[in-house]
């Protein structure tokens, strides 16, 4: 007997997926567990393996379309079938769930008299052209420049800048008034053509994971009242230390590394920090989930390291390398980017030295770290090099308050300043 496979939800927040690519194609037998297709969400590409067996019967969203969640992604069945009422009972269904817009009568607004009467339908007059129409020197060739009385005409400025520049002035079109050659002629010249002033531009649909970025920071942005705390760390210690382990043990670890294992340990001292604003209620969490903000090809992407007070430094370095590589490859699955407790955003290998980021709901807070910058700091009354990196807390007001984030902060300072306590608080 036929049955419908419905379009998946594949996140808690995707209301509607495209098919990227179908592996199975009208009349392939199909096993439970077979790939069916490859659907896009608002968060990845992910495989979409059937759960029922039979013959692919009709496909309803064909590869390159979007559909809302719960609409006939396919049918399967036995060879043959008929499945036309299968189809128009679900259709009937659709029409029946979807919710009824009531048409407010408005009534038509009069017409202007500045505003222009209709064309009649029978023609269609080509408007007047304002002036007559100026002959174009073909393709690629530059006008003639203006010449009076077998003299070129041109600014004294111009003819001292085209000497400097050892450009011809009768190879330069004039802007001025009849033709005269001016300063700016001489600038943009270029020499075997013109400027090319044609204006073009490129415009790309938005794909579902930038249409649910956009949605979910607007709702945070102009929901949650942010406010920011931004901090200096002296980070000549962190350096010295991941010298050390990267030389002693052999682990690549990152700054990155560092900074997540620092806000582990701090969050825990300051679980007044690591909570979620809940509209009724703040949550406040015993676990440390902290998301870490990723770019991929088509927006952004936030994979949570559970438990991380709990992880070694070299734990998490292996976690968040193995999410990397599956978020480039759209591998990461919805379990992997839920339920974080904080967020941490780095743009530091970007060479951006310090920004503000927009919070992760339902999270209380998100914190930007930049760059490692070397500036002057003093330190025993002198004047050294040193290594420093910002960080911006941003917090939402709802759920924290200015000293508790605060207090957080010189925490997290306290240990990426003091690498060994990463291990002993």
């Amino acid at each position: 007997m036929a049955e419908i496979v419905l379009m998946p939800k594949l996140s808690d927040t995707m209301t509607e997926g495209v098919v990227a690519e179908w592996h199975k194609k009208v009349g392939d037998k199909v096993e439970s567990g077979d790939l069916l297709a490859e659907i896009e969400s608002d968060k990845a590409t992910m495989e979409f393996e059937s759960f029922q067996e039979g013959v692919l019967l009709h496909i309803g969203v064909e590869a390159g379309q979007n559909a809302p969640v719960d609409s006939v992604l396919a049918v399967l069945g036995d060879e043959g079938e008929d499945i036309a009422a299968l189809l128009e009972e679900a259709k009937k269904k659709k029409e029946q769930s979807a919710p009824v817009v009531e048409e407010e009568s408005v009534a038509p607004e009069p017409i202007k008299k500045e505003v222009s009467a209709p064309t009649p339908k029978t023609s269609v007059a080509p408007p007047a052209p304002a002036k007559a129409p100026v002959a174009q020197e073909p393709k690629g060739a530059a006008p003639a420049p203006s010449v009076l009385n077998n003299k070129i005409v041109a600014s004294p400025l111009a003819r001292k800048l085209a000497d400097e520049k050892n450009i011809p002035l009768s190879q330069v079109p004039g802007s001025g008034d009849g033709g005269r050659i001016v300063k700016r002629d001489v600038e943009n010249f270029i020499p075997g053509g013109v400027l090319n002033t044609t204006e073009s531009f490129t415009d790309v649909g938005l794909n579902s994971m930038r249409k649910v970025i956009g949605q979910r920071l607007s709702e945070s942005k102009f929901s949650a009242p942010h406010f920011y705390l931004t901090l200096d760390i002296d980070m000549d210690n962190a350096i010295a230390a991941r010298k050390a382990i990267i030389e002693g043990k052999g682990v690549k670890v990152s700054f990155n590394d560092m900074v997540l294992k620092a806000t582990a340990k701090a969050l825990k001292k300051h679980p007044g920090v690591n909570c979620s604003f809940l509209g009724d209620r703040i949550r406040y969490n015993d676990h440390v989930n902290i998301g870490v903000a990723m770019a991929v090809e088509n927006g952004l992407i936030v994979p949570v390291v559970r438990f991380a007070d709990q992880l070694s430094l070299q734990d998490i370095s292996a976690q968040v390398k193995d999410y990397a590589i599956r978020a480039k490859e759209n591998k990461l699955t919805p379990d992997d980017w839920a339920g974080s407790t904080f967020t941490v955003s780095n743009l530091g290998m970007f060479g951006i030295e310090q920004f503000t980021s927009i919070i992760n709901s339902p999270d209380g807070a998100i914190m930007a770290i930049g760059g490692i910058k070397q500036v002057p700091v003093v330190k025993n009354d002198e004047i050294v090099p040193g290594n420093i990196m910002k960080v911006t807390l941003s917090c939402d007001h709802r759920a924290i308050d200015g000293a508790i984030g605060a207090a957080f902060l010189q925490t997290f300072k306290q240990i990426l300043e003091n690498p060994v306590l990463m291990y002993e608080l």
